[in-house]
């Protein structure tokens, strides 16, 4: 935007002829619509801005507003992102050309266009693409104020997060799942008092050895006619409407590794131990991902511009043939997962920051990344698996967390915005 200093001052800017200037008429370049502290907000650029969001609006196949009211609409955002620019650049927040081409790297990607593919796009819409890329440094700067001033410093308390699942209806207690093994002792039908009483005591037996220390899976493999008794009696994860009542009632208040029994059924005596626990989200599953990555800090001895070149070159080297693993124990400065050649635990929603999180999302199981930029540096990841799970407790609260966190992002941007240009000088010109 153009300073006071770099404008004449006015309504109208006009061009007289070199020749006879007294005679010549004035001819209209261009107009002050909008003051904002010291910078200005033409007509020129207010035009373009119009003719972009109508494009949009088209291609979205979304109505437009009527003239007024679309032109009152993009004059009121462009004089808030100019006060929000000009509060960036008195933080010193900029964007260099390496992280702008990459974003626009980013941008052509995501719809399927290389960069000068996404130049003759732009181009071919009457919009040059200088002024283009300048727009879109003007967004990752405002993205960067919003993020230092507003999301870094959003807290969501546990009240909140419970008080979230409550009114969604969350019912933990009523998804449980547990990872049970058995030891059954079988009574047949009909079968003699003495016959039940020698497989209960038999089942007592089993349960003091068990307490005493003994190895469940052994005594499972010796002694249980029930499912799963060769691999040590492990029933795996069960939901508790998939469990005898029976069962769930004697789990229902005991830590993971306790024994508990014998019980009584109608198909004998039953020696349990349960071996861990869950609560799942009543509601859709969500992706998990297994992946590996490498880590290029940008710090004090690695600029943004060395720190991708280096990224590059081994996103480059893996396309070559050698080993991810290998390189990544080499160069990756993560120190959790150099190590383990890059290798990271399986991951939920909100486990890693958005940036590593989208690309994620947009890799096939298997696929090696470009060099991705996060707040730590640029990442290489390969996805190894992705599955879909159901949430377990904590991940619904995971989940929770972040809902609210983005309602009270949309809430508090909204508020900041209104904020930083109340406590600017704003003049907007009558047409």
């Amino acid at each position: 935007m153009p300073r006071l200093s770099e404008i004449a001052f006015g309504c109208v800017v006009f061009c007289l002829s070199s020749v006879a200037w007294a005679k010549a008429e004035p001819v209209l370049l261009d107009r002050i619509v909008a003051i904002v502290n010291d910078q200005v907000v033409v007509d020129s650029d207010l035009q373009r801005r119009i003719a972009q969001v109508q494009s949009n609006l088209q291609r979205a196949s979304q109505a437009i507003p009527p003239a007024a009211e679309l032109r009152r609409q993009v004059l009121d955002r462009m004089v808030t992102d100019l006060a929000l620019l000009q509060r960036a650049s008195r933080l010193g927040i900029v964007v260099d050309n390496v992280t702008l081409d990459r974003a626009i790297a980013r941008l052509a990607e995501n719809n399927g266009l290389s960069v000068t593919g996404l130049r003759n796009q732009i181009e071919s819409e009457g919009i040059a693409f200088s002024q283009f890329r300048e727009d879109i440094r003007e967004e990752i700067v405002i993205a960067r104020l919003r993020e230092r001033e507003v999301e870094d410093r959003l807290q969501v308390s546990e009240s909140e997060i419970d008080a979230y699942l409550a009114a969604q209806g969350k019912s933990l207690s009523a998804s449980e799942e547990f990872s049970l093994s058995q030891i059954l002792i079988p009574v047949a039908e009909g079968a003699t008092a003495q016959a039940r009483s020698e497989a209960q005591r038999l089942a007592e037996g089993l349960v003091a050895q068990l307490k005493a220390g003994a190895s469940f899976v052994d005594l499972a493999r010796d002694h249980s006619k029930g499912p799963a008794a060769a691999e040590g009696g492990s029933l795996g994860w069960r939901a508790a409407d998939r469990l005898p009542t029976l069962f769930v009632q004697a789990v229902a208040t005991v830590s993971p590794g306790a024994v508990v029994g014998p019980l009584q059924s109608p198909n004998g005596f039953h020696v349990l131990r349960l071996d861990d626990r869950r609560a799942l989200a009543q509601g859709p599953l969500v992706n998990a991902h297994r992946a590996r990555h490498i880590l290029i800090r940008v710090d004090g001895q690695a600029s943004e511009d060395r720190a991708l070149r280096r990224a590059q070159d081994l996103r480059q080297r893996i396309a070559m043939g050698e080993p991810f693993e290998t390189l990544a124990r080499e160069f990756s400065q993560d120190p959790g997962s150099a190590a383990q050649g890059g290798m990271l635990a399986w991951a939920y929603p909100g486990d890693f920051v958005p940036e590593f999180e989208r690309a994620l999302d947009n890799l096939s199981v298997g696929q090696v990344s470009s060099p991705v930029r996060s707040v730590f540096g640029f990442h290489i990841i390969e996805l190894l698996e992705r599955r879909r799970e159901p949430l377990s407790k904590d991940r619904l609260r995971v989940a929770a967390r972040l809902a609210i966190r983005e309602r009270k992002i949309t809430e508090a941007v909204s508020d900041w915005m209104r904020e930083v240009r109340a406590n600017s000088y704003v003049e907007i010109r009558a047409d």
